[in-house]
């Protein structure tokens, strides 16, 4: 081969590297530059609220009233959707959950720049100053702030007939539902320090009052005197179903045969965070496995917020009615400090 052929193949192959090297360099610019400009071809909010529950609601009435631009997106299933009624919520003390919701939708509706929405939200990203959330539908919208309203999931104990009391005669808060069920011969399922904190507070609405810690009891020899000298039995025997008709409890079989009679069980069972969103932004969680807020709402990360059962376990009606509120007054204090 001649040197002049010889000099013209290296040129070719220098060149090549050198603009596959080029083109490889500018291939993440180029992805970023596609997404930033998809970006702004989605539709825009100052606020997306994901779980249009009370407390989601909340946030979305308080900020539609300060005139910020909110998308809420609801699927459709509440916490409470086991419940009968709700209790202890001036003014609506008694009615059904659905009822309430309903009219405090009619209610957010009424302010325009708030636009509701059902589907599940499906994923979360951050991208540049906005945050993009995509629905179960493949829809996306983009935002300066997230609020999640999205709750928790309880989760049933493997007991038979549990789950189907859950929310009518196996409780978990006395205050929304100890009324309605007072001076009855009541349950506990609970062990250790909870049953212990909890049988003393029950009985402040019944005296005929039992634990069923299903199971080798794990109270202090103090707790259960404790516990005896106020008439609370402790019953440690294994649990093998709840009988009921139509979710109203009529009793507790035990395995070793065993049967007591008694109207109302209340439990505190374990749970996970509904949305897994948050933790993909990178939200902090309590011991307790609540999502982190400060006094504001905010979350850990700089521009969510968070509210309602997935920040508490204060799990009423009108405490998450509240916190909702807070949250969108505090999203909109923000943008007015941000911007001002």
């Amino acid at each position: 081969m001649n040197t002049a052929r010889h000099h013209e193949l290296i040129g070719r192959r220098v060149f090549l590297q050198q603009f596959s090297a080029l083109t490889a360099a500018a291939i993440p610019h180029f992805s970023m530059d596609l997404k930033l400009n998809d970006l702004l071809m989605k539709e825009k909010f100052d606020v997306i609220i994901v779980g249009g529950s009370y407390a989601g609601l909340s946030a979305a009435m308080a900020l539609g009233r300060s005139l910020r631009r909110v998308l809420l997106i609801d699927a459709g299933k509440p916490a409470n959707r086991f419940t009968p009624y709700s209790h202890n919520f001036i003014t609506h003390d008694g009615k059904r959950p659905d009822e309430i919701a309903t009219l405090a939708r009619q209610q957010v509706e009424k302010y325009p720049s708030v636009k509701t929405i059902e589907g599940v939200a499906v994923s979360a990203e951050k991208l540049d100053q906005q945050f993009v959330v995509g629905l179960d539908n493949g829809a996306q919208f983009s935002t300066a702030k997230l609020i999640f309203a999205t709750g928790i999931v309880d989760l049933m104990p493997n007991i038979p007939g549990f789950a189907d009391c859950w929310g009518k005669s196996v409780l978990h808060c006395p205050y929304c539902h100890g009324y309605e069920v007072r001076n009855t011969k009541t349950g506990i399922i609970g062990n250790g320090d909870y049953a212990f904190e909890f049988g003393s507070l029950i009985s402040n609405w019944t005296k005929d009052l039992v634990i069923f810690t299903n199971g080798i009891s794990e109270l202090t020899a103090g707790q259960r005197s404790k516990l005896s000298s106020h008439g609370i039995q402790l019953i440690e025997d294994e649990i093998q179903a709840l009988h009921h008709e139509d979710g109203y409890l009529k009793g507790v079989q035990f395995v070793n045969g065993n049967f007591i009679p008694l109207a109302a069980i209340y439990a505190r069972p374990a749970f996970q965070q509904h949305s897994h969103l948050p933790a993909q932004l990178g939200c902090e969680q309590t011991p307790e496995g609540y999502l982190k807020i400060d006094t504001a709402h905010r979350t850990t990360v700089s521009g969510v917020y968070a509210c309602g059962d997935n920040v508490t376990r204060l799990r009423t009606v009108s405490n998450a009615v509240a916190m909702g509120t807070i949250a969108g007054m505090m999203a909109n204090k923000d943008f007015i400090t941000e911007t001002f």
